[in-house]
């Protein structure tokens, strides 16, 4: 899954690939926003933990991952 999240007062978003299921990762989003002081906390295929302040969030945006093709297509 491909996640982007905007943060508020900042131009660019954060892309997260992330193995969970888009489900979760909603879930895991609405319970961060429950909580004005709460933390989304979403883990990346590498095993990266990215960190982002509930308050902050302006949206999130799921979507699965586009695979990349190699060589020349028709």
């Amino acid at each position: 899954m491909e996640v982007k999240i905007g943060v508020a007062d900042n131009g660019r978003e954060l892309v997260v690939s992330s193995e969970s299921e888009p489900e979760e990762i909603e879930k895991q989003v609405a319970d961060a926003l429950k909580d004005a002081t709460g933390t989304l906390v979403l883990h990346d295929e590498k095993g990266r933990r990215v960190v982002i302040p509930s308050a902050r969030i302006a949206y999130v945006e799921i979507a699965q991952s586009d695979t990349r093709k190699v060589g020349f297509g028709s």
